[in-house]
């Protein structure tokens, strides 16, 4: 039995995580935020402790008794908690995203423990092809202010004294088996667009790929990893699908539903948002367009290293997979019927 603090428990990955690591045994505290509320991906709550606490401010704002009775009090600690909006200021990326791993590190150091740092696997940027895990971080290419920081958190990590591991998970969605998801954010907010009708247009390349992971996938991954630190130290560990879906097939998907549209993908260097109708235009902006660049991309993700350490890796996604998650959506009503 381990003594874990994960942070960021009342998000959708760490409540997941959390109540994995709680159903095997472990005792699991919560670091939350303004939102107290710890719960699995299927709304069941966690019954866990959780202690309030800012990632982004020094000691996590606590004075020092609290932060010297919170490190001594585990062993190791989880690093969920992260934005993961892709329309914030630089500042913002910087105080949660960066900022917040420095914290966390101070805390794990203060306590001598260990320090599971989830991160995400497009911290390759616009590189194509066979993504490594072992890879080194490229300097630049990143198609927004979250994919740098994260890559910007990774180095913190790889920089520090204690034993760590990362997990980089892809494009997280649905559960595997019923596509049951326990919040619609971020990416589906664009695809919920990109299905009504809403914004038909959208900038892809012809070998665009997507790499959407099943959520249990990878909160189960991570729980290997924490079981596993003894292995895992000094590891980085994709926590993806690998079976990349061609955008082709994924517009092929939401035209196979009668109620939805398929959107047109048009060549990027032909593409002028400008050009756009009026509300497709501020929709793009607002929303579609901030994930435009995951359609434009073909990277492979190798996940060797975890299914070395886990012997196992994603079940077999691909387009039925993809019809899973748009089914639950409707059945959730986060999209309409026909």
């Amino acid at each position: 039995m381990l003594r874990i603090l994960v942070t960021g428990a009342a998000g959708l990955l760490g409540g997941e995580v959390c109540a994995r690591l709680l159903a095997e045994g472990h005792e699991v505290t919560g670091l939350v935020h303004r939102n107290p509320d710890v719960r699995a991906n299927n709304g069941d709550a966690v019954a866990i402790p959780t202690i309030a606490g800012d990632v982004s401010q020094p000691m996590l704002g606590w004075d020092e008794a609290r932060f010297a009775e919170v490190a001594a009090a585990h062993d190791l600690l989880v690093h969920c908690a992260a934005t993961v909006r892709f329309d914030l200021a630089e500042e913002d990326y910087r105080a949660v995203n960066v900022g917040g791993v420095a914290h966390a590190l101070a805390l794990a150091e203060a306590g001598g423990m260990d320090f599971l740092h989830v991160s995400t696997a497009y911290v390759c940027g616009d590189t194509s092809g066979i993504i490594r895990e072992d890879e080194p971080l490229p300097e630049s290419g990143f198609a927004n202010g979250y994919e740098a920081s994260k890559a910007a958190g990774e180095r913190l990590v790889r920089a520090s004294n204690l034993r760590w591991a990362i997990a980089r998970p892809s494009i997280v969605v649905g559960e595997y088996e019923s596509g049951t998801i326990r919040q619609f954010d971020t990416t589906y907010a664009a695809f919920k667009l990109i299905a009504e009708g809403r914004v038909r247009h959208m900038p892809a390349r012809e070998d665009g790929t997507l790499d959407f992971v099943p959520i249990d996938h990878v909160a189960g991954g991570i729980a290997v990893l924490a079981n596993r630190m003894d292995d895992a130290a000094g590891g980085t560990f994709h926590l993806v699908s690998g079976q990349p879906l061609p955008v082709a097939q994924f517009a092929q998907a939401i035209g196979s539903y009668p109620n939805f549209h398929e959107p047109d993908f048009v060549a990027p260097e032909g593409f002028d948002p400008a050009a756009l109708p009026a509300l497709e235009r501020r929709l793009y902006r607002r929303v579609a367009g901030l994930y435009a660049s995951y359609f434009q991309r073909d990277p492979h993700f190798s996940d060797s290293e975890f299914r070395a350490l886990a012997g196992r890796g994603c079940p077999p996604t691909g387009e039925p997979y993809i019809r899973r998650l748009i089914d639950y959506c409707i059945e959730a009503g986060f999209l309409p019927e026909a």
